[in-house]
């Protein structure tokens, strides 16, 4: 058997390429009728070296926009959260991901700390990202709102949205999975949600609808007198009054009081939807 060598042997070209080059990072975003949001994100992703832009059928100038910044567009019917964003994920070649919606945009900061990170040896696998949540364009800073991390960024094939066996699937507010070592970055993502009322109101009716299923499937759906009135009335109020006044939500001033108002409307609207449901059945 030949004997190894103590001398260090000369590595090949291809070898030092790979070694030096910098980690190819994909940016992932699905989107439906995004005009008003999607330039803002693809802006604050340029230093990306793909962007995949997964769409499920919009009419307005969402296309149009996301060519415009280069990334690369596919169609696709809508398949529920968690499965388009597993498709555009899928759909990325880049050693890492960074998994976006249509409404957040990375901070000049974040965007220089991801570039960084990579730029090196990343010690971890996946990692969290602060946000910042926006109403009527006021940062939200107290009431459970703020850091709010989400894991976004990841080495592909490290992470997805399809929950493993242990997790019942959601059809809203989906989590995501993953394997191996989790860090947060110090910089933060900012999520412009909630730009007028209107635009709550609406996603207050849509996602209560989608928690009224969750709650369908749970069976809480208040069968009894006493369980009517406090999943309508009690659970709704009680989650005021903590996160308005014990975790601090008075401090983000009017914006805060309707953002808090508003969300106790909607847990009363899920429970309120799980019951008309079960009522009806």
């Amino acid at each position: 058997m030949p004997l190894a060598s103590d001398s260090p042997q000369p590595a090949s070209a291809g070898s030092t390429r790979a070694e030096t080059m910098q980690p190819k990072l994909s940016v992932a975003i699905i989107t439906l009728n995004e005009e008003e949001n999607l330039a803002r994100t693809l802006a604050s992703v340029r230093f990306a070296d793909e962007v995949v832009v997964v769409d499920s059928g919009s009419t307005d100038r969402t296309l149009e926009i996301a060519r415009d910044y280069g990334a690369r567009v596919v169609f696709e019917p809508w398949k529920g959260f968690a499965q388009q964003k597993n498709s555009a994920i899928e759909k990325c070649s880049g050693t890492w991901v960074l998994s976006l919606d249509a409404d957040e945009e990375l901070t000049p900061e974040l965007q220089r700390e991801i570039a960084a990170l990579l730029k090196g040896n990343p010690s971890a696998d996946a990692y969290l990202l602060r946000r910042r949540n926006l109403f009527l364009g006021r940062w939200i800073r107290y009431g459970g709102y703020y850091p709010d991390p989400k894991l976004r960024l990841f080495r592909r094939h490290s992470a997805n949205f399809a929950p493993p066996a242990r997790f019942t699937e959601r059809p809203v507010h989906e989590t995501m999975a993953f394997e191996g070592r989790l860090e947060t970055l110090e910089h933060d993502l900012v999520h412009h949600a909630y730009p007028t009322i209107e635009s709550y109101i609406e996603h207050m009716d849509r996602y209560s609808t989608l928690g009224a299923q969750i709650i369908l499937d749970k069976g809480k759906t208040g069968k009894s007198l006493f369980a009517f009135f406090y999943n309508i009335f009690l659970i709704p109020s009680f989650t005021f009054i903590w996160n308005f006044f014990f975790r601090g939500g008075f401090l983000d001033g009017r914006e805060g009081l309707l953002l808090h108002l508003y969300h106790s409307t909607y847990t009363s609207w899920k429970y309120s939807k799980a019951w008309q449901i079960a009522r009806k059945r």
